[in-house]
């Protein structure tokens, strides 16, 4: 579990217990749903990480679209609702080259104009021979972004790197040295689901 979260269950409950013995127990009810919503929202479980030359999704969630880039790169979009696992992972090993914070608007991070348009940090990753960005866009009702790395720093495929809370968006940018095998509408698992390959590999 994201220690976030654990804190959030504290002082929920706490503020439970305080309504309870100051007014009566049931209205403290919403209180502990929330703490126990929130144990279940920050969940971090392990994931097996596949080898060889493959991308991993950096995010669970739904792939919304697969959009052309310049330079015959190609842009997946994976939508998180609120009951998807949140914690964020590297999609392939390499070093982390560039992180740019740009804030913006919020729109319902399953809308295309969300990529352009809503407060996201964009992260650049290097690593055996390829280029590859991801980009953690709020949302709605998503305010936070967390990112735990910083430029130099390496990191394996299928690391923890970031979380975006309460439901998201996550774009990824890959090069046209790789072979894109999902689809629209595919549901991945961040870490674990394979969504391309490198070519000529």
């Amino acid at each position: 579990m994201v220690r976030t979260g654990l804190y959030y269950a504290i002082a929920l409950t706490a503020g439970g217990l305080a309504l309870a013995w100051l007014t009566r127990p049931a209205w403290a009810i919403p209180l502990y749903l929330a703490a126990a919503f929130c144990l279940y929202f920050f969940r971090d479980p392990e994931r097996a990480i596949p080898e060889g030359p493959v991308a991993v999704a950096p995010a669970d969630g739904r792939i919304v679209a697969l959009a052309a880039e310049p330079g015959g790169a190609t842009r997946l979009s994976i939508f998180l609702s609120v009951f998807d696992v949140h914690v964020n992972r590297a999609p392939i090993a390499g070093t982390i080259a560039r992180v740019e914070y740009k804030p913006g608007r919020f729109h319902v991070a399953s809308r295309d104009v969300a990529s352009i348009e809503n407060e996201h940090n964009a992260v650049t990753l290097e690593g055996d021979g390829s280029r590859v960005v991801f980009k953690q866009i709020a949302g709605i009702v998503a305010r936070r972004i967390v990112f735990y790395k910083k430029p130099g720093d390496r990191v394996e495929k299928g690391e923890r790197v970031g979380l975006i809370q309460f439901g998201s968006r996550l774009d990824l940018v890959l090069g046209p040295e790789w072979e894109i095998l999902v689809r629209r509408g595919d549901r991945v698992r961040a870490g674990s689901s394979i969504v391309a390959r490198r070519k000529n590999s």
